[in-house]
């Protein structure tokens, strides 16, 4: 009988997650080898191994911390190569890869649906390839609209040619809809400040992207029927919500007094770099305001709500806004002594209970064994190395300044954080636990006491 291709290439694997990992990390080394060759540098020399990998890295995984400034080091070569790498990384590789198996063999196998369904979190398994083709689909629309706006902003604003407006238009609306933070200015976009088209444009690609495909799909069917959406919506759209309320308000009251930030920008200027600074946490990387400026307590803040991210099975990082509400559910649930979990008319499962506390945990143990490596290394503060530590961890990409400043042990650190953070712990757990057991005994109750 004639095997298809996705149904070759899984059989070498145990489980789809895996070939998740290892596409991500093939697309890494990938990148890093074409960001080495000459032509993908302004000086045409080779770029410095360890700068070629941790730029493909961040591009991949969607972070945007840099030890180089991209406009000034990568060629338009470069720039390209990173702008792929962002893209494929936004789409999911394994996704990617399904469409060219799918191409091939002209067929899907339930292993590729089985990958496809782990890549993009779907939560049934029907017609997995108008999954895929829906998720390309809306990634380049978004993107193409976003282009458009930007490219005619910088072309009747800032007086740049038609071919240039065009370049930084695609350029940065494939970063902001896919979080990845990539700007071709050293400043970021600090010299748009007072721009609400670019800022807010921006802004709004970070937030369509963050909030997850599923999301996006269900409210393109039903955004007029609220009574009507999952509880994955309903939650994602909620803390969303808040956060980003929440988050602007926390930022104008602390750094509304400060000079170095928003502290002489008028009253609508505060409100639009307040906002934009409030958006970027979600994973989105660019900053209109100089981060090494802020107020200690803002860095606490942006740390909170870079750890927290955005929505499930999108562009953004952090352990997702699902998680941290389901968290709050269980916890309000057990100080109200009920039996069960519910979110609206619905009860949720207590399997999901442990998965959202694996993640957090999981995460707060990564980030904490990793800011403590990193202090031990660098003589650089707390509160900053914890600033950089997150953002990685988080592929947000905002930074205090100083990931140029750190060893190369650190910057490798930093990869590897960039790379977890990407995959998720649970699915990089899952990916090295080669082998399932289930038990089908259950042994005697014994309750410790807890607190």
């Amino acid at each position: 009988m004639r095997r298809s291709v996705s149904t070759v290439v899984l059989d070498q694997f145990h489980h789809p997650t895996q070939v998740i990992v290892g596409g991500f990390a093939a697309a890494a080394l990938a990148g890093t080898g074409l960001l080495s060759l000459p032509i993908a540098t302004e000086s045409g020399e080779p770029a410095r191994f360890l700068d070629a990998l941790f730029t493909a890295t961040s591009a991949v995984c969607l972070t945007g911390l840099i030890l180089v400034d991209s406009e000034t080091h990568w060629s338009v070569a470069g720039e390209l190569i990173i702008m792929l790498l962002i893209q494929a990384g936004g789409l999911g590789i394994m996704t990617m890869a399904t469409l060219f198996a799918v191409a091939l063999s002209g067929r899907m196998g339930l292993r590729a649906r089985m990958l496809v369904q782990a890549e993009t979190r779907t939560l049934q398994m029907t017609d997995l390839r108008r999954v895929v083709r829906n998720v390309v689909v809306l990634s380049l629309v978004s993107e193409a609209i976003l282009a458009a706006v930007l490219a005619g902003r910088f072309m009747l604003a800032y007086g740049e040619s038609f071919g240039r407006s065009v370049y930084l238009g695609l350029f940065h609306s494939i970063s902001a809809f896919n979080n990845a933070g990539f700007a071709l200015w050293p400043d970021s976009v600090v010299r748009f400040n007072t721009d609400p088209w670019i800022c807010l444009t921006l802004a709004v690609g970070v937030i369509v992207g963050g909030l997850g495909f599923p999301v996006l799909f269900e409210l393109r069917h039903s955004w007029r029927r609220p009574k009507r959406w999952s509880v994955l919506t309903r939650l994602t759209l909620t803390l969303s919500a808040v956060l980003l309320v929440g988050g602007t308000v926390l930022l104008l009251a602390t750094e509304g007094r400060n000079p170095r930030t928003l502290g002489d920008m008028s009253g609508a200027d505060q409100l639009l770099n307040a906002f934009f600074a409030a958006v970027m946490p979600r994973s989105g990387g660019f900053n209109s305001i100089d981060i090494a400026a802020m107020y200690p307590s803002s860095w606490l803040a942006y740390d909170a709500l870079m750890f927290i991210g955005g929505g499930s099975a999108g562009t953004a990082g952090g352990i997702k806004v699902t998680t941290f509400g389901l968290l709050a559910y269980v916890i309000w649930a057990e100080l109200r002594g009920e039996p069960s979990v519910n979110v609206g008319r619905r009860r949720i499962p207590e399997q999901l209970h442990r998965q959202a506390l694996t993640i957090a945990l999981v995460g707060v143990g990564i980030v904490a064994g990793s800011t403590y490596l990193l202090l031990v290394l660098n003589p650089h503060p707390l509160d900053q190395v914890l600033f950089e530590v997150i953002s990685a961890f988080a592929t947000v990409g905002v930074s205090t300044g100083i990931t140029a400043e750190l060893n190369s042990v650190s910057h490798a650190l930093l990869a590897v954080l960039m790379f977890v953070g990407r995959v998720g712990p649970l699915t990089l757990g899952t990916a090295l636990a080669l082998r399932a057991k289930t038990r089908h005994y259950e042994l005697p109750e014994e309750r410790p006491l807890v607190g």
